[in-house]
């Protein structure tokens, strides 16, 4: 090793080192995109690029992360799924299968890659199949405007059993992921598949309260056993993603519910950052503002690396 690469290793490690409290648990981030967060036209053409990998490295490098999942987005295409290409690169820049899956074999004790597609486009199974012959360790992240039990999932869910991969949902109420009501019936239907639930409308039912759907991210106090709870409660292959501006604030919105329902479910959450931001630490950081609630709120240390690694190293094979 030279001058160079030394001080280069060495900057590394402080880094991970100066983002993990002292003894802090392994992290396991579940949700992360490669070309995340820039910007698009109205004819879906990238108008400025997204975060570049090296800086994505460095990102999840400063949250003190050990292992990170790429999840990729579906093809661009004009379609009432993608609400005529709203939706495309996961309503973003997100980049698809071929980047992820090339990143994660470029760096692979830093990355593993998912697999992802247009629900209802005629080659979606195929296009995912691919992926999964390829190394893919998750379907997803579906984002796409379809109903949760249409024929065209439950495709995708067979696909998931028959190669012994989770599926993530985006769930949000009129616009993504349809019929949350109705999941249970999916869920017993196929009890092999691990479904992991994310985003807005996912984790807005934690609360027994919540009948106003259309809100996505309620800031009251929670009442225990919304539909969410008891999904994950009564379904052993539910589980919980808590990236993102809505997990986030299903853990602060009220966090003597929340160091409870951390409790309860510790065996059935997932850490996932899902931030645009090039930091990695600090108040601009999803991410590192939501490890932070957990290490604060989570009941135990047991508790804690169950979330932030265990229930990933068992889910994901890693």
């Amino acid at each position: 090793m030279n001058r160079r690469e030394f001080l280069g290793a060495s900057i590394g490690a402080l880094a991970v080192a100066a983002a993990r409290p002292q003894d802090a648990e392994p992290v396991v981030d579940i949700h992360q995109h490669t070309d995340y967060g820039g910007k698009r036209d109205k004819a879906w053409k990238v108008t400025e690029p997204g975060r570049t990998n090296e800086q994505l490295i460095a990102h999840q490098r400063a949250m003190g992360v050990a292992r990170t999942v790429l999840l990729p987005a579906g093809r661009d295409v004009a379609c009432g799924s993608t609400h005529q290409g709203s939706a495309n690169g996961l309503q973003g820049t997100c980049s698809g299968n071929e980047a992820c899956r090339r990143l994660a074999k470029e760096h692979p004790d830093r990355f593993v890659f998912g697999a992802n597609e247009v629900p209802d486009l005629p080659d979606a199974v195929e296009t995912i199949e691919k992926e999964l012959k390829a190394g893919a360790v998750v379907i997803g992240e579906q984002k796409f405007g379809v109903e949760c039990d249409s024929p065209e999932m439950q495709k995708l869910y067979a696909l998931a059993e028959q190669y012994g991969v989770p599926i993530l949902m985006h769930w949000q109420h009129t616009t993504y992921n349809s019929g949350f009501d109705r999941f249970p019936k999916m869920l017993e239907k196929y009890p092999k598949v691990v479904f992991i639930g994310h985003a807005q409308t996912w984790w807005a039912n934690i609360d027994k309260d919540h009948q106003d759907q259309s809100i996505l991210y309620p800031k009251t106090k929670v009442a225990p056993g919304g539909w969410t709870d008891r999904y994950l409660s009564d379904y052993p292959n539910v589980y919980g993603d808590l990236s993102a501006g809505s997990g986030q604030n299903a853990l602060s919105r009220d966090e003597d519910h929340a160091r409870e329902f951390l409790k309860r479910h510790a065996s059935k959450l997932l850490f996932g950052s899902d931030c645009t931001d090039t930091a990695g630490q600090g108040p601009g950081c999803i991410g590192a503002g939501t490890l932070a609630l957990i290490r604060k709120l989570a009941p135990d240390r047991e508790a804690r690396n169950k979330i932030l690694f265990e229930n990933a190293k068992k889910l994901f094979r890693l």
